[in-house]
């Protein structure tokens, strides 16, 4: 079984760059069914440091994944850090920078089982949605007589004073692809082998899309307790 608990808030954080591969599950000792979502993290490296005297804030620059195609200037950056050219960066502050060299690796063993992590990436894209199934609406009557208006949102504006559609109602619209982050996931297991993390629950986006993981801001670790 997995018995929460809080133990203080975390320090800062680096983000490492993962790809959701899934999901699946596992059952514990007691035989309680536990979903998890698969992660696999490749080896991040450190790209550059920003440090507060020139830039004014400390903050590490990671990358990963190979990039094909790529600019003069991005070129130029990379020659500079003596690493391959990478497809995704990100940024992260730190408190002490000089923890931290160009050229570090950082792998899934950078996290620990039991641990809370959060995840940040965007939403599964839905497209243009109408009102029923953006917003819940309840429809018109399915009867006789209802003339093709069963899935319409019905009158959203005034004939007279003021004569128009106040701004911020609830309309058909884009429906996903918004940023995300879902906090406090529990880490179930880490296979630095075959860089994946299992993590407990769902996290947003699609199979194969980009997320950023980092350590709780909220929980540190769990008491991770097989009965």
């Amino acid at each position: 079984m997995f018995n929460f608990s809080d133990e203080g808030n975390a320090k800062m954080s680096v983000k490492l760059i993962g790809k959701k591969r899934g999901m699946t599950q596992l059952f514990d000792k007691s035989g309680k069914m536990v979903v998890c979502t698969v992660i696999e993290a490749q080896p991040n490296l450190v790209v550059q440091l920003k440090k507060k005297n020139i830039d004014g804030y400390d903050a590490v620059q990671i990358g990963s994944e190979k990039r094909k195609k790529i600019n003069k200037s991005l070129k130029g950056h990379f020659a500079k850090a003596k690493v391959d050219c990478l497809d995704k960066l990100v940024e992260s502050k730190v408190e002490n920078i000089d923890e931290y060299s160009v050229g570090q690796e950082f792998n899934v063993s950078y996290f620990e089982k039991g641990e809370y992590i959060d995840i940040a990436g965007k939403s599964k894209g839905k497209g243009f949605q109408g009102l029923m199934k953006l917003h819940g609406f309840k429809g018109m009557p399915a009867s006789h007589g209802c003339s093709r208006s069963h899935r319409l949102g019905g009158s959203t504006g005034w004939i007279a004073g003021p004569g128009r559609c106040f701004p911020g109602g609830k309309r058909a619209s884009r429906m996903g692809a918004d940023k995300m982050t879902i906090q406090n996931l529990l880490v179930i297991d880490v296979d630095v082998e075959k860089n994946l993390l299992l993590v407990k629950g769902s996290i947003p986006g699609m199979r194969n899309s980009t997320i950023y993981i980092s350590r709780s801001k909220k929980k540190i670790k769990a008491k991770v307790k097989n009965k």
